[in-house]
């Protein structure tokens, strides 16, 4: 007998695909880009020793998509050792970063598909705390867009130039003494 999805409401299925949409068309692609500016080194370089380098977000990312969307909203087993991501010096490879990141979005994203509006209001234990599914998936948008913009910045800092990842829609501007419609 063929599984049936629960219902999800317009507004929690246009929220998942947002959420979808966020991780896997917006910030990913800008990850991977600032990745492969990085040498193989930048990738582990700290700006200090109070802050990560690129890879240990990468690593952070992958542990926090995983654990707070495909454990505690997907069901899977919750594995993370949290200190581990920040404590890497590397080397990882940086193409093992990025195929590591793209399955973990990968994952995320097919439970985020299947989420219905129940799971969206349940309350779950994620990392000690007790939130709804709808909080656990926006915390994880917030929380990747958050971090990639540190990958971003950090790329910025080795590279010393504009990475152009901004396209802001043409805007006609309005003909003088035309009126509006």
């Amino acid at each position: 007998m063929p599984s049936v999805k629960p219902k999800a409401t317009q507004t929690a299925s246009l929220f998942l695909a947002s959420s979808q949409d966020s991780l896997a068309k917006q910030n990913l692609p800008l990850i991977v880009k600032s990745l492969q500016e990085l040498s193989e080194e930048e990738i582990w370089w700290r700006p200090n020793p109070a802050s990560n380098s690129a890879g240990n977000l990468v690593l952070h990312l992958c542990g926090n998509v995983r654990q707070w969307i495909i454990s505690g909203l997907g069901g899977a087993e919750d594995k993370r050792e949290r200190d581990r991501e920040f404590a890497e010096q590397g080397p990882i490879p940086r193409d093992v970063l990025i195929a590591q990141l793209r399955r973990t979005v990968r994952e995320a994203c097919r439970v985020l598909g299947r989420l219905s509006d129940d799971a969206l209001a349940r309350k779950h234990r994620i990392q000690g705390f007790h939130v709804t599914g709808l909080y656990a998936a926006f915390h994880v948008a917030e929380h990747f867009g958050y971090h990639t913009g540190q990958i971003i910045y950090i790329t910025k800092l080795k590279r010393a130039q504009d990475l152009k990842f901004t396209r802001l829609p043409a805007i006609k501007p309005a003909q003088k003494g035309k009126p509006k419609k």
